[in-house]
């Protein structure tokens, strides 16, 4: 397992040739797209920073641009059609050596019966049909030329049921056998293919929704961090677990599944149970 103190991806060790000169980053406003977004600016790496709000793509953009790279921002909401389209267009005129794809909340919290239809199929295209569409777009043109990188942020609840993340849970699971799968057909052709794989994380996203991250225990990454991490293990696939997280992933693989779900059922009532008390 690589870590983020082992090969830290600076503007001394990042492969600009490979990776550069331009680079894709879906979610990258805040959390852990802002810290790929300042970490590859401070690497030299030319940037597209896609996200839905505004306002945080343009602060985020600026604190890039102090690197001395050129930076574009795209406000779109990536569980629409004709998101990857646009995301294209933005670029069209450059050569994009790495995609990264972080957006991907679960953005229908809900027992699946109880939930809309309509509202887990965004859960769908913001997670399967859109990093599709992208990883199609810019993987071609990677290929071509011999060289890039993609980069898809997955998370531990790909690997085990629960409840109101039966969509959420099944699209990640998705998304590490589709990274897999890339990494197969993309390795021999130059192009690395990475998944890398968050537990919880203090990003303001969850720290909107309220989940208690003071639980005695309780493994937390910083975004930075994980961001770190990630890049350095870029090289290195199919899957790379963010380091504080292995042991959570391994213990979520257990073949005895009934066992494993409840155990990680009662867990996840602790996480988020201040978040419910907050709702009410």
């Amino acid at each position: 397992m690589v870590s983020a103190e082992q090969n830290p991806p600076d503007a001394g060790t990042f492969d600009r040739q490979k990776y550069g000169p331009w680079a894709v980053i879906t979610g990258g406003s805040e959390g852990v797209g802002r810290s790929f977004a300042l970490q590859l600016a401070e690497a030299g790496i030319h940037l597209l920073l896609v996200a839905r709000k505004q306002q945080p793509l343009d602060k985020t953009a600026e604190l890039c641009r102090a690197h001395g790279v050129e930076v574009r921002v795209l406000s779109a909401d990536l569980s629409e059609p004709s998101a990857a389209a646009a995301v294209a267009r933005a670029v069209s005129d450059v050569e994009v050596g790495l995609l990264v794809h972080n957006a991907g909340a679960n953005t229908h919290s809900e027992q699946f019966l109880d939930g809309d239809l309509d509202a887990f199929q965004r859960v769908i295209d913001l997670n399967i049909r859109t990093p599709m569409a992208l990883v199609h777009q810019f993987g071609g043109l990677m290929r071509a030329r011999g060289h890039g990188g993609i980069l898809l942020v997955g998370s531990v609840a790909g690997y085990l049921g629960s409840k109101r993340h039966t969509v959420y849970g099944g699209v990640k699971a998705f998304g590490r056998i589709f990274a897999e799968g890339l990494w197969l057909e993309l390795r021999d052709g130059g192009v690395d293919v990475l998944e890398l794989v968050l537990g919880v994380t203090r990003t303001p996203a969850m720290q909107r929704v309220g989940l208690n991250f003071d639980i005695p225990g309780m493994a937390v990454s910083e975004p930075d961090d994980v961001a770190r991490e990630g890049l350095a293990a870029l090289g290195n696939g199919p899957v790379h677990v963010i380091s504080k997280h292995a042991k959570v992933a391994l213990a979520h693989s257990n073949p005895d599944r009934a066992e494993t779900i409840l155990r990680t059922d009662q867990m996840m009532a602790r996480l988020i149970g201040g978040a419910e008390e907050s709702a009410r």
